[in-house]
């Protein structure tokens, strides 16, 4: 058993989005195929991986460093010790090999997008779902039924207030209870209008999160963070830098509802430094670690350790990211939910083509692997890679 070949591509998922902080007109992402020797149900078994949305793609990377150490490694090295199927751990371990500890940046994405395709193609040997393989593995009773919101509300060309309703009321009747917007890219009086007009259009039938992106200084933050507490929001998401632990830590004196930060944090020790310095409220904030930013789950994994020890429930992370091997995640692994790009990143954002959201939840499919065969336009971009 063994692993012959790793084949990565760069692909565009450009659009004319922006946030507060970067709009999405060049956007790339690296999709990796893990090819391995294995042969299921008259296939040979390839596992698939790709990055989430706001950083570009790692080709560079992988192929220069990652890709190289684990083709090179010797075969039996990377198997488990049943010797039954490759292992993610030993994996990680030959591709980090002669990287120095911190530079937590590019390095945690490549890493993250090849860790996600050895997961999917460990599953697929194993011949399970991945969340199923994910709680018999780590003792979890797993739960198929998923959380997810609707993220969009982004900054777009001649996109006004009617336009922006129509979005959020288009997420409410594909089954979405909570939506999320962008603000910080508009002045705070222009953000209280889009926000307000939401609101009306959502009424009771579902709630609203707000995400700046960390564009923020401390003074802006707060000025919004006093305006935002006057509106029963889900969360304010992201207000400042994702390394200002001080800022995201004085801001709670200001806002008293739910706040979100992580995604922009790629390591375990980057996780830590939030919890111990952040001001985070494990009775009410949200984590919102992306597996596939962040060197995968192997990371995530130690990441989760990390939150034990400090107090915080799993069922506190909602990862960043729309991508289905969070899904799993969390269905594997008991986190609170997901985030869903309902139009946005295609085809790599989204469902197999079987699941609906039904009052803001979605039921795993029972799919070997991460269940990327469910999704017809993504797999046909996959099998292209590799197949």
């Amino acid at each position: 058993m063994q692993i012959v070949d790793i084949v990565e591509v760069t692909k565009p998922i450009a659009s004319p989005i922006r946030n507060a902080y970067i709009d999405f007109s060049k956007m790339t992402a690296s999709l990796v195929a893990v090819v391995t020797d294995q042969v299921r149900d008259g296939r040979r078994v390839v596992g698939y991986g790709f990055n989430s949305n706001g950083r570009y793609g790692q080709g560079g990377l992988i192929r220069e460093r990652f890709r190289d150490r684990v083709l090179s490694a010797d075969p039996k090295s990377l198997i488990n010790d049943a010797g039954d199927n490759l292992d993610p751990h030993r994996i990680w371990a030959a591709m980090m090999q002669n990287e120095k500890p911190g530079g937590h940046g590019e390095r945690s994405v490549a890493v993250g997008t090849m860790d996600m395709a050895v997961w999917d193609a460990v599953a697929k040997i194993a011949g399970k779902p991945l969340f199923r393989l994910l709680a018999e593995t780590y003792g979890v009773e797993a739960d198929p039924r998923v959380f997810v919101y609707a993220a969009g509300g982004y900054y777009y060309p001649g996109k006004d207030l009617s336009a922006l309703r129509a979005e959020m009321r288009g997420y409410l009747n594909r089954g979405y209870t909570v939506v999320k917007m962008k603000i910080g890219g508009a002045s705070i009086d222009e953000d209280r209008r889009r926000i307000e007009a939401v609101l009306e259009e959502i009424g009771n039938e579902a709630q609203l999160a707000v995400d700046a992106n960390g564009r923020f200084d401390l003074e802006t933050a707060i000025a919004y963070a006093k305006m935002l507490r006057e509106y029963p929001l889900f969360w304010y998401e992201e207000a400042g830098d994702p390394l200002d632990y001080q800022l995201q830590a004085a801001l709670a004196d200001f806002y008293p509802g739910p706040m979100a930060t992580g995604e922009n944090l790629f390591s375990h020790q980057d996780a830590r430094n939030l919890l111990r310095h952040g001001g985070m409220r494990p009775d009410r904030d949200w984590l919102q670690f992306d597996c596939a930013l962040s060197y995968g789950l192997v990371e995530y994994l130690r990441t989760l350790d990390v939150l034990k020890v400090h107090g915080w429930s799993p069922k506190r992370c909602i990862p960043h990211g729309g991508h289905q091997m969070s899904l799993n995640i969390a269905a594997g692994l008991g986190l609170g939910g997901n985030e869903s790009y309902p139009d946005l990143f295609q085809p790599y954002g989204g469902f197999p083509d079987s699941v609906k959201v039904e009052q803001g939840y979605i039921t795993m499919p029972e799919l070997p692997g991460i269940g990327f065969e469910g999704k017809s336009d993504l797999i046909s971009v996959m099998r292209e890679l590799a197949e």
